[in-house]
Protein backbone atom coordinates (compact mmCIF):
# COMPACT_ATOMS: atom_id res chain seq x y z
CA UNK A 1 0.00 0.00 0.00
CA UNK A 2 1.43 3.38 -1.02
CA UNK A 3 2.12 5.84 1.71
CA UNK A 4 0.18 9.08 1.89
CA UNK A 5 2.16 12.15 1.00
CA UNK A 6 1.84 15.74 2.20
CA UNK A 7 3.53 18.44 0.14
CA UNK A 8 4.44 21.09 2.72
CA UNK A 9 5.06 24.53 1.24
CA UNK A 10 7.29 26.88 3.20
CA UNK A 11 6.64 30.63 3.18
CA UNK A 12 8.94 33.00 5.04
CA UNK A 13 7.49 36.27 6.29
CA UNK A 14 9.10 39.41 7.66
CA UNK A 15 7.07 41.53 10.08
CA UNK A 16 3.90 39.81 8.85
CA UNK A 17 4.64 40.46 5.17
CA UNK A 18 5.28 37.61 2.71
CA UNK A 19 9.00 37.61 1.96
CA UNK A 20 9.89 34.51 0.03
CA UNK A 21 8.57 31.10 -1.00
CA UNK A 22 9.74 28.30 -3.23
CA UNK A 23 9.19 30.22 -6.49
CA UNK A 24 11.13 33.29 -5.36
CA UNK A 25 14.01 31.10 -4.16
CA UNK A 26 13.99 29.40 -7.56
CA UNK A 27 14.25 32.86 -9.15
CA UNK A 28 17.19 33.90 -6.95
CA UNK A 29 18.97 30.64 -7.78
CA UNK A 30 18.42 31.31 -11.49
CA UNK A 31 19.89 34.80 -11.11
CA UNK A 32 22.93 33.30 -9.37
CA UNK A 33 23.33 30.84 -12.25
CA UNK A 34 22.72 33.13 -15.22
CA UNK A 35 23.83 36.54 -13.85
CA UNK A 36 20.93 38.07 -15.77
CA UNK A 37 17.41 38.93 -14.64
CA UNK A 38 16.07 38.35 -18.17
CA UNK A 39 17.57 34.86 -18.44
CA UNK A 40 16.69 34.05 -14.84
CA UNK A 41 13.05 35.04 -15.35
CA UNK A 42 12.81 32.79 -18.42
CA UNK A 43 14.48 29.87 -16.63
CA UNK A 44 12.25 30.22 -13.55
CA UNK A 45 9.05 30.67 -15.55
CA UNK A 46 8.49 34.31 -14.55
CA UNK A 47 7.64 37.27 -16.74
CA UNK A 48 10.34 39.93 -16.74
CA UNK A 49 8.05 42.32 -14.83
CA UNK A 50 7.05 39.72 -12.23
CA UNK A 51 10.69 38.75 -11.69
CA UNK A 52 11.64 42.36 -10.96
CA UNK A 53 8.72 42.78 -8.58
CA UNK A 54 9.75 39.62 -6.72
CA UNK A 55 13.40 40.54 -6.19
CA UNK A 56 12.55 44.13 -5.30
CA UNK A 57 10.05 42.93 -2.69
CA UNK A 58 12.75 40.72 -1.15
CA UNK A 59 15.28 43.58 -1.11
CA UNK A 60 12.84 45.98 0.54
CA UNK A 61 12.18 43.59 3.41
CA UNK A 62 15.76 42.46 4.09
CA UNK A 63 18.30 44.48 6.10
CA UNK A 64 20.67 44.37 3.10
CA UNK A 65 19.98 43.52 -0.56
CA UNK A 66 19.73 39.92 -1.72
CA UNK A 67 20.04 41.02 -5.33
CA UNK A 68 21.96 43.79 -7.10
CA UNK A 69 22.28 44.88 -10.72
CA UNK A 70 25.35 45.79 -12.71
CA UNK A 71 25.57 48.72 -15.10
CA UNK A 72 24.46 48.20 -18.65
CA UNK A 73 20.69 48.48 -18.78
CA UNK A 74 18.00 45.91 -19.37
CA UNK A 75 19.78 43.99 -22.09
CA UNK A 76 23.44 44.85 -21.61
CA UNK A 77 23.66 44.74 -17.83
CA UNK A 78 23.94 41.90 -15.39
CA UNK A 79 22.56 40.80 -12.06
CA UNK A 80 24.10 39.25 -9.00
CA UNK A 81 22.87 37.49 -5.88
CA UNK A 82 24.66 38.94 -2.86
CA UNK A 83 26.05 37.15 0.18
CA UNK A 84 22.79 37.99 1.98
CA UNK A 85 20.82 36.46 -0.89
CA UNK A 86 22.87 33.26 -0.89
CA UNK A 87 22.38 33.02 2.87
CA UNK A 88 18.62 33.37 2.32
CA UNK A 89 18.66 30.55 -0.26
CA UNK A 90 20.63 28.25 2.05
CA UNK A 91 18.42 29.03 5.05
CA UNK A 92 15.23 28.47 3.05
CA UNK A 93 16.35 25.03 1.84
CA UNK A 94 17.43 24.05 5.36
CA UNK A 95 14.02 25.03 6.77
CA UNK A 96 12.17 23.39 3.89
CA UNK A 97 14.04 20.14 4.54
CA UNK A 98 13.01 20.21 8.20
CA UNK A 99 9.39 20.97 7.26
CA UNK A 100 9.48 18.07 4.81
CA UNK A 101 10.51 15.71 7.61
CA UNK A 102 7.58 16.95 9.71
CA UNK A 103 5.13 16.44 6.84
CA UNK A 104 6.46 12.93 6.24
CA UNK A 105 5.93 12.13 9.90
CA UNK A 106 2.35 13.41 9.74
CA UNK A 107 1.63 11.37 6.60
CA UNK A 108 2.95 8.20 8.22
CA UNK A 109 1.76 8.60 11.82
CA UNK A 110 -1.31 10.83 11.58
CA UNK A 111 -2.15 13.81 13.79
CA UNK A 112 -3.71 12.19 16.81
CA UNK A 113 -1.78 13.45 19.80
CA UNK A 114 0.67 15.27 17.50
CA UNK A 115 -1.33 18.33 16.54
CA UNK A 116 1.43 20.67 17.60
CA UNK A 117 3.65 19.24 14.86
CA UNK A 118 1.47 20.71 12.13
CA UNK A 119 2.60 24.23 11.27
CA UNK A 120 0.49 26.29 8.89
CA UNK A 121 1.70 29.57 7.43
CA UNK A 122 -0.96 32.00 6.25
CA UNK A 123 0.42 34.40 3.65
CA UNK A 124 -0.74 37.99 4.04
CA UNK A 125 -1.50 39.70 0.74
CA UNK A 126 -1.94 43.45 0.47
CA UNK A 127 -2.44 45.87 -2.40
CA UNK A 128 0.29 48.38 -1.52
CA UNK A 129 3.24 48.06 -3.90
CA UNK A 130 5.75 49.80 -1.62
CA UNK A 131 6.38 47.86 1.59
CA UNK A 132 9.43 48.60 3.74
CA UNK A 133 10.73 46.98 6.90
CA UNK A 134 11.59 49.91 9.18
CA UNK A 135 12.55 50.86 12.70
CA UNK A 136 10.98 53.71 14.67
CA UNK A 137 13.67 56.28 15.51
CA UNK A 138 11.56 59.22 16.71
CA UNK A 139 8.00 59.78 17.94
CA UNK A 140 6.72 63.35 18.24
CA UNK A 141 3.25 63.69 19.76
CA UNK A 142 0.86 66.57 19.10
CA UNK A 143 -2.63 67.25 20.34
CA UNK A 144 -4.37 65.46 17.44
CA UNK A 145 -1.79 63.30 15.73
CA UNK A 146 1.69 61.86 16.03
CA UNK A 147 4.69 62.23 13.71
CA UNK A 148 6.73 59.03 13.47
CA UNK A 149 10.19 58.95 11.88
CA UNK A 150 11.13 55.55 10.50
CA UNK A 151 14.56 54.32 9.45
CA UNK A 152 14.42 52.39 6.18
CA UNK A 153 18.17 52.10 5.66
CA UNK A 154 21.35 53.88 6.67
CA UNK A 155 20.52 56.70 4.24
CA UNK A 156 16.72 56.72 4.07
CA UNK A 157 13.97 57.65 6.52
CA UNK A 158 10.21 57.92 6.15
CA UNK A 159 7.93 60.30 8.04
CA UNK A 160 4.47 58.95 8.87
CA UNK A 161 1.58 60.74 10.55
CA UNK A 162 -0.92 58.68 12.56
CA UNK A 163 -3.53 59.45 15.18
CA UNK A 164 -2.69 59.36 18.87
CA UNK A 165 -4.91 56.32 19.29
CA UNK A 166 -3.09 54.49 16.50
CA UNK A 167 0.29 55.30 18.03
CA UNK A 168 -0.87 53.81 21.34
CA UNK A 169 -2.45 50.73 19.74
CA UNK A 170 0.66 50.00 17.65
CA UNK A 171 2.97 50.72 20.61
CA UNK A 172 5.07 53.09 18.52
CA UNK A 173 8.25 53.83 20.46
CA UNK A 174 11.89 54.17 19.34
CA UNK A 175 13.30 50.77 18.45
CA UNK A 176 9.92 49.31 17.46
CA UNK A 177 9.99 47.34 14.19
CA UNK A 178 7.13 48.21 11.86
CA UNK A 179 6.15 47.83 8.23
CA UNK A 180 5.63 51.05 6.27
CA UNK A 181 3.27 50.75 3.30
CA UNK A 182 2.69 53.33 0.56
CA UNK A 183 0.35 52.70 -2.34
CA UNK A 184 1.96 53.40 -5.71
CA UNK A 185 -0.71 55.96 -6.82
CA UNK A 186 0.21 58.08 -3.77
CA UNK A 187 3.78 58.52 -5.04
CA UNK A 188 4.43 61.65 -7.12
CA UNK A 189 7.40 62.31 -9.40
CA UNK A 190 9.34 65.51 -10.05
CA UNK A 191 12.71 66.70 -11.30
CA UNK A 192 15.56 66.63 -8.77
CA UNK A 193 15.88 70.43 -9.01
CA UNK A 194 12.33 70.76 -7.68
CA UNK A 195 13.08 69.01 -4.38
CA UNK A 196 12.37 71.47 -1.53
CA UNK A 197 14.80 72.27 1.27
CA UNK A 198 12.55 70.34 3.67
CA UNK A 199 13.14 66.92 2.14
CA UNK A 200 10.84 64.80 4.26
CA UNK A 201 9.61 61.83 2.21
CA UNK A 202 11.57 62.89 -0.85
CA UNK A 203 13.75 60.29 -2.58
CA UNK A 204 16.04 60.71 -5.57
CA UNK A 205 16.78 57.70 -7.74
CA UNK A 206 17.34 56.29 -11.19
CA UNK A 207 14.44 54.93 -13.23
CA UNK A 208 14.86 51.18 -13.72
CA UNK A 209 11.50 50.46 -15.31
CA UNK A 210 8.67 52.29 -17.05
CA UNK A 211 5.49 50.58 -18.21
CA UNK A 212 2.86 52.63 -20.04
CA UNK A 213 -0.88 52.07 -20.24
CA UNK A 214 -3.39 54.27 -22.00
CA UNK A 215 -3.80 56.78 -19.17
CA UNK A 216 -1.28 55.89 -16.45
CA UNK A 217 2.29 54.69 -16.25
CA UNK A 218 4.12 52.58 -13.71
CA UNK A 219 7.61 53.81 -12.84
CA UNK A 220 10.11 52.03 -10.61
CA UNK A 221 13.06 53.86 -9.04
CA UNK A 222 16.27 52.54 -7.56
CA UNK A 223 16.69 54.87 -4.56
CA UNK A 224 19.89 53.26 -3.31
CA UNK A 225 20.68 50.95 -0.44
CA UNK A 226 19.00 48.08 -2.27
CA UNK A 227 15.60 49.80 -1.98
CA UNK A 228 13.11 50.57 -4.72
CA UNK A 229 10.08 52.81 -4.93
CA UNK A 230 7.18 52.28 -7.34
CA UNK A 231 4.88 55.04 -8.58
CA UNK A 232 1.74 54.93 -10.71
CA UNK A 233 1.25 58.37 -12.24
CA UNK A 234 -0.60 59.97 -15.17
CA UNK A 235 1.27 59.15 -18.36
CA UNK A 236 1.14 62.75 -19.56
CA UNK A 237 2.92 64.00 -16.43
CA UNK A 238 5.94 61.72 -16.88
CA UNK A 239 6.00 62.42 -20.61
CA UNK A 240 6.36 66.08 -19.63
CA UNK A 241 9.27 65.11 -17.35
CA UNK A 242 10.83 62.99 -20.11
CA UNK A 243 11.01 60.05 -17.73
CA UNK A 244 12.81 57.05 -19.16
CA UNK A 245 15.00 54.20 -17.96
CA UNK A 246 18.25 55.55 -16.53
CA UNK A 247 16.91 59.06 -15.91
CA UNK A 248 17.34 60.53 -12.42
CA UNK A 249 14.09 61.76 -10.92
CA UNK A 250 12.67 62.61 -7.50
CA UNK A 251 9.74 60.84 -5.84
CA UNK A 252 7.64 61.95 -2.90
CA UNK A 253 4.52 61.06 -0.93
CA UNK A 254 2.56 62.63 1.93
CA UNK A 255 3.25 61.53 5.49
CA UNK A 256 -0.46 60.84 6.08
CA UNK A 257 -0.43 58.39 3.15
CA UNK A 258 1.97 56.06 4.95
CA UNK A 259 0.25 53.04 6.51
CA UNK A 260 1.96 51.37 9.46
CA UNK A 261 1.59 47.71 10.43
CA UNK A 262 2.99 45.65 13.30
CA UNK A 263 2.75 42.06 14.47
Amino acid sequence: MAKNKIDALLALRSEGRFLVGRERIKLLEAVAEHSSITKAAKAAGFSYKTAWEAVNAINNLLPSPAFVTKAGGRTGGGAEVTKEGRRLITTFHRLEERLSRISTFIAEEGLEGQEEALLWTLGLRISARNVFRTEVVKVEKWSVDVEVTLRVSETHTILAIVTNDAAIDLELVPGRRVLALVKAPFVRLALPDDVPADRRNWFIGAVTHRHDAERNSEVRLDIGGGKTLTAVVPRQSIDDLAVGEGKTVAATFDANHVILAVD
